[in-house]
């Protein structure tokens, strides 16, 4: 018989995550796996590579004038990946050409 204290997988997870420290580190690597749904499939196609280290996110991009697009809508890119994680990951960014 189940008690009602009981955890479901996924909550018991998020808390392994939580206290062994990894929670940080996997969703990092979840900004990085949303970033084409996020984008799009035009900016995907002109981003050479997507990293978060240490709630810095550094995007490297083909293009000049995407990298200054980028760059004025920083905040609200960080806002946009932050919401897709469902968690406040990232805390600023880097648009590198």
């Amino acid at each position: 018989m189940a008690t009602t204290n009981s955890a479901s997988i996924t909550d018991a997870l998020v808390s392994f995550l939580r206290e062994s420290g990894l929670e940080q580190s996997v969703l990092e690597v979840q900004i990085e796996e949303v970033w084409p749904k996020v984008m799009g499939k035009m900016v995907t196609n002109l981003t050479r590579s997507v990293e978060v280290k240490d709630g810095m996110l550094i995007v490297h991009v083909s293009s000049a004038a995407l990298k200054a697009q980028l760059f004025e809508n920083r905040f609200e890119l960080v806002r946009k990946l932050n919401e897709a994680v469902g968690a406040n990951v990232i805390k600023d960014c880097r648009i590198l050409g």
